[in-house]
């Protein structure tokens, strides 16, 4: 990559002032193209090369959660997720709920993974300027290398702010279990550096995944249990709770772009919070995302 003009030729006198603007300003563009490309994930993402899980794909009319900065957020938030400190309780005392299941997805939910030897140094030093916490990681890949040894993959993984905060608080309230498209010798290790006190009790990886006939990579719920009331799955990917379209909170996915995301915190913690109170999750998340029709309107027919 050639140097940038230094600022004396920059202002330097027409036409070699007006050459250098244009030098300078394509440098910028291809800069932006960069960044965008990383946005909407690009093929250094992990789950293009088959270790992480299957990418989101949201159409344009879809409405996942919405960001803790938008209006819509701010808008809403008292009056569809009001928290209170807890379930109010008629005078003879109140009953004892079933402590709710919440299904965590881990990739652009919980955090994102690139290789790192394909990361941009300009992505991965503003992700680390902005404050993110992130970490390296070597994991096993399914493909194996000439002499037969398995091959390492080497990770560079950032975790989505107030990651630690939320799965604290989350398991305060709630059995946390982790189900990922992702292949165990990725998802594992990586597992164990943002879990060190072991707050999944049970992880699911791909071979726990469904093949239905309109995508590969589904997580039946039903294999955590037949009453599905006091259970939910956040999922960046919708598709990825189709069989069960009632029990799913579609989040905003997460990249190393996105330094200053809100999700975990502000808009699902009190939103998993109001769910703990209810005695069955599946009305409360229908009026508010209305997925089996999200899911007929693409041609995918659902019971609920």
């Amino acid at each position: 990559m050639g140097e940038l003009p230094q600022a004396g030729e920059v202002y330097a006198p027409p036409p070699r002032s007006l050459q250098l603007w244009k030098s300078l300003l394509n440098w910028l563009a291809l800069f932006f193209q960069i960044f965008l490309q990383i946005l909407r994930g690009t093929p250094q993402v992990l789950s293009y090369v088959g270790l992480g899980g299957a990418r989101s794909f949201l159409s344009p009319d879809f409405k996942p959660l919405p960001d803790a900065d938008s209006p819509e957020f701010r808008d809403s938030a008292a009056a569809a997720v009001e928290i209170t400190a807890a379930v109010d309780g008629d005078d003879d005392g109140s009953r004892e709920m079933k402590r709710l299941t919440v299904v965590l997805d881990l990739d652009e939910t919980l955090v994102c993974a690139y290789e790192t030897s394909s990361l941009p140094a300009m992505v991965r030093n503003q992700a680390i300027e902005a404050g993110l916490k992130w970490f390296e990681l070597e994991c096993i890949s399914s493909d194996k290398e000439c002499e037969g040894k398995p091959k390492i993959n080497y990770v560079t993984v950032f975790e989505r702010p107030g990651l630690r905060d939320f799965l604290e608080q989350l398991s305060g309230f709630a059995d946390l279990v982790l189900f990922t498209a992702g292949l165990e010798g990725y998802a594992r290790p990586l597992v164990d550096r943002i879990d060190i006190e072991n707050r999944f009790y049970r992880r699911l990886y791909r071979p726990s995944t469904s093949s239905t006939e309109y995508r590969e990579h589904v997580k039946d719920l039903s294999c955590l249990s037949k009453d599905l009331c006091r259970t939910v799955i956040v999922d960046n990917n919708p598709f990825s709770f189709l069989l069960q379209p009632m029990n799913g909170i579609p989040c905003m996915p997460f990249s190393a772009g996105q330094p200053h995301d809100y999700q975990l915190l502000e808009v699902l913690l009190p939103l998993l919070k109001h769910l703990s109170q209810q005695d069955d999750v599946r009305p409360f998340l229908y009026e508010k995302f209305h997925m089996p029709e999200w899911f007929q309107k693409h041609g995918i027919p659902c019971s609920g």
